[in-house]
């Protein structure tokens, strides 16, 4: 999970931590009525780390669950400290499978050996 170390977030940048295109988090905008950036006088949306936990609760519940949109907002709405509590361990097992996946890749193509097994490269 990335760190939320800035007070603001322009779309793009939130659309590039949470792996969506910024289409969808305008879409989401409209139907969800806890996603509420804050604007600017041109128009111009910025996201706090709270609206992006919002964004992630919702992503979670409707990319990972399959559920529609109107259920993902009940769902939020009645057990927003689950949800919130499940989606970032789901997003933290992700994170740790990564890195898991990543040294065995580095573990599997050290040099002199053949990529999958111990045996030696033939030369």
């Amino acid at each position: 999970m990335a760190e939320l170390d800035k007070k603001y977030y322009k779309i793009k940048e939130v659309a590039d931590i949470l792996g969506l295109p910024a289409s969808t988090l305008r879409f989401w905008e409209k139907k969800f009525t806890i996603i509420k950036p804050k604007r600017s006088e041109s128009g111009r949306r910025y996201y706090t780390p709270a609206d992006i936990e919002r964004l992630r609760m919702v992503t979670y519940l409707v990319k990972e669950k399959g559920l529609h949109l109107e259920a993902a907002e009940e769902q939020i709405r009645h057990n927003h400290a689950n949800i919130s509590k499940r989606a970032r361990a789901v997003e933290r097992l992700r994170e740790i499978r990564r890195t898991l996946v990543q040294l065995l890749e580095a573990a599997n193509t050290r040099p002199g050996k053949r990529p999958g097994t111990d045996a030696p490269v033939d030369e």
